[in-house]
């Protein structure tokens, strides 16, 4: 993002806060969050984010006197803030002594240490963008950022254009405020007048938001059919579904040639009697733990004649019945296909797969993609650079998928690996959040409500589902609620977001110029108008988009 740019957004985020009123005024201080992230290597590296923010120096050689270790290339960080301080890190990596490496950045303080703060697929001779973040509790005296290649080789490391800019959380939670306003409302004027083109002043009118455009939903597994709490639970709050595990191939033919559908076919009956869309989840999964324990043991020529038979069987029976498919899920982390065919196994998946459900979104599914940048097998640039062979093979891919399985959640890390894959301009969801049950429950919920606002406020994100599927001995990792639908600490923020990501029921009256305008979230809407003995209903539909949506209605 360009000065210019960055003053036109300050100028729009200070027109909302006067818009807002006073609450927001004293809130903001400090500069706006830079979205810019590049996955291209360059030959020169750009200028550095927010000028460098608070890194005035080049790295060095930085020893830490408590164990005597040395870091090269570091910077020394002296009296930075905590009480929850967010930082936003970003710098350029070259390389010299190898053709790629994987660089770390890394933060050890005296407190609190982060083993990864941001991570990127160095090349020789180019430039590479490495962007990330970190929170701070504790306020240290002094902190050491350094980098170092994942495998230990030495690879001639330079440094360029770094930056690090601190956010205070009040700042944080402004921007997102901010961005959901931008990218999630828009602003409406309902005209009202007569048959002669009169406005009619003090017309009393009242607006109903009655769907929401952006998905929000959750997995669902079996155990909704014929609970009829639990289907009018999950109808009240989510407009997505995806199937847990009754499309899987274990789930659809666990015995060779016992092909069934059945349960599939009745959660798909109750996702469509509610209008609820639904993800494909998954027609082939690289794991081999999870892959039907017969096909484990096919010869090479059998395993191709399944899966053929497997991908024509599920694509035809389902053929524009789900918005989605996960073709060939956790690729990057296990390959079991591509050993047992040939390197194009994956690319032949979703070939066969767009040209039997074209209309389908067909999405590269994996974790450990925005939860960490620790795994060596899932960072931004390795899902970049697996994504771009698969394009390059001639793959139709038009999903990223980030499952989304957090243990303790870096928002700043997030938010700079969702502005990376951004630059792919391909639609970006969260598949599978969930909240490690190794925390407790009053965590969990503190922790998903970072996830689903870090989320909700990045404008790539086109869709959210959770991953809580409700089973009468628990859920994969967390639930919303108890057996008897009583919301957990979880269900409480699911319910809270609902509420304040939907556009509250209106009621007021045409002023002087035959209108009235508001500001409301995407989605469709109900109009109803009384005016003395007259009254009009209608609709109409916000969808995205800068200028002001205009409705006239007739009385």
């Amino acid at each position: 993002m360009g000065s210019t740019t960055l003053t036109f957004v300050r100028l729009q985020l200070l027109m909302f806060i006067l818009l807002l009123g006073s609450p927001f005024v004293f809130s903001f201080d400090g500069p706006l969050y830079d979205s810019t992230a590049y996955t291209e290597c360059k030959r020169q590296p750009e200028k550095p984010l927010y000028g460098g923010g608070i890194i005035v120096d080049e790295p060095s050689a930085v020893a830490d006197i408590d164990n005597g270790d040395v870091y090269s290339p570091a910077f020394l960080l002296q009296n930075l803030t905590g009480n929850g301080t967010i930082y936003s890190f970003s710098s350029w990596v070259k390389i010299g002594g190898a053709g790629s490496a994987l660089i770390q950045a890394s933060l050890k303080a005296e407190d609190e240490s982060y083993n990864c703060i941001g991570t990127v697929l160095a090349k020789r001779g180019c430039w590479s963008f490495l962007k990330g973040g970190f929170v701070l509790n504790s306020p240290p005296n002094f902190s050491i950022l350094f980098f170092q290649n994942t495998d230990g080789r030495d690879v001639g490391l330079a440094i360029a254009s770094a930056s690090l800019q601190p956010f205070s959380v009040q700042q944080w939670n402004t921007y997102h405020q901010y961005m959901i306003n931008s990218k999630r409302k828009r602003a409406v004027t309902v005209h009202v007048s007569n048959g002669q083109g009169k406005g009619l002043q003090g017309a009393a009118i009242t607006v109903e938001q009655v769907s929401k455009d952006f998905p929000f939903g959750s997995a669902i597994s079996k155990t909704i059919l014929g609970n009829l709490p639990y289907q009018n639970w999950f109808v009240e709050r989510f407009n997505a579904a995806v199937f847990e595990n009754e499309l899987k191939w274990y789930a659809t033919e666990p015995n060779q040639g016992n092909v069934t559908y059945t349960i599939a076919d009745q959660m798909l009956q109750f996702v469509r009697a509610h209008q609820i869309t639904a993800r494909g989840h998954n027609i082939f999964w690289e794991d081999p733990k999870y892959t039907p324990p017969w096909v484990r043991y096919l010869t090479a020529d059998q395993l191709q004649s399944a899966v053929n038979s497997r991908i024509q069987s599920l694509m035809s029976k389902y053929k524009e019945e789900f918005i989605h498919w996960d073709v060939s899920n956790e690729m990057l982390h296990f390959d079991f296909y591509e050993k047992q065919l040939g390197p194009n196994a994956t690319l032949d998946f979703f070939q066969t797969a767009h040209k039997s459900d074209p209309l389908a979104t067909l999405f590269m599914n994996d974790f450990n993609v925005v939860e960490t940048c620790t795994d060596v097998n899932s960072t931004v640039d390795t899902y970049v650079s697996r994504l771009r062979e698969l394009q390059q093979g001639g793959v139709s891919m038009d999903g990223i998928g980030l499952e989304g399985h957090f243990t303790i959640p870096n928002p700043p890390l997030m938010r700079a690996i969702i502005d990376k894959l951004a630059t792919l301009g391909l639609p970006i969801w969260l598949t599978e959040v969930d909240i490690s049950n190794t925390l407790d429950k009053e965590t969990q919920a503190i922790f998903l409500e970072q996830v689903l606002r870090e989320g909700f406020s990045h404008p790539s994100v086109n869709g959210i589902m959770l991953w809580s599927a409700l089973h009468p001995n628990g859920c994969y990792e967390m639930c919303l609620t108890d057996n008897n639908l009583k919301n957990l600490p979880a269900g409480d923020v699911v319910d809270k977001l609902l509420k304040e990501w939907q556009t509250g029921k209106i009621e007021a009256q045409i002023d002087e110029h035959g209108s009235h305008s508001f500001f409301g979230f995407l989605g469709e809407y109900r109009v109803s108008v009384k005016y003395g003995n007259r009254t009009a209903n209608s609709t109409f539909s916000l969808c995205e988009g800068e200028e002001t949506r205009h409705v006239s209605i007739q009385l």
